[in-house]
């Protein structure tokens, strides 16, 4: 593979990586999914030595961790401010179907209203269902910023192994 050819993989996938990041931002797009696409995309082209090998594992385990986050991230500010495993599950249904039916906002939108009803249902205080909304809405805040760490920690490990290993 010549320098300039190189160069061009690089640059292009570079671009692609960094729409994945922006993209972690849309609830719809996944984010470091196309990071790590890109990645294996590099090392399947360009060859993987023992180095370039550990690097994309940990860029596979970032990965993973990262797609895991939201729902623990977020499951777990739910739980705290007192809402029920059942409004989790009913607001995690809604935010799915919401995903598919109004992208890219309508699943934060579908959860949000569901966590509310179902909690205002169960606890009649619109208060208390309004904080387990607020929770979810935090979580969700704190996941999207975990995400892209984990994706530009993902980003500057391809960086060190495409100019270093």
């Amino acid at each position: 593979m010549t320098l300039l050819t190189l160069t061009t993989l690089r640059l292009i996938l570079l671009a692609v990586m960094a729409f994945g990041e922006l993209g972690l931002l849309i609830p719809l797009i996944p984010g470091l999914s196309i990071i790590w696409l890109c990645t294996l995309i590099y090392g399947l082209i360009t060859g993987f030595s023992l180095g370039s090998g550990i690097i994309f594992g940990i860029i596979t385990l970032l990965w993973i961790a990262g797609e895991l986050v939201d729902n623990l991230v977020v499951g777990a500010r739910v739980r705290r401010s007192g809402a029920s495993w059942l409004s989790l599950g009913v607001a995690m249904a809604a935010g799915i179907a919401g995903s598919l039916l109004w992208p890219p906002l309508g699943g934060l939108v579908a959860a949000l209203a569901a966590i509310f009803i179902v909690e205002f249902i169960r606890l009649r205080d619109w208060r208390l269902a309004f904080r387990s909304a607020r929770s979810m809405a935090a979580g969700c805040g704190w996941a999207v910023i975990i995400r892209m760490g984990i994706g530009v920690m993902m980003i500057f490990l391809w960086v060190i192994w495409t100019f270093w290993v």
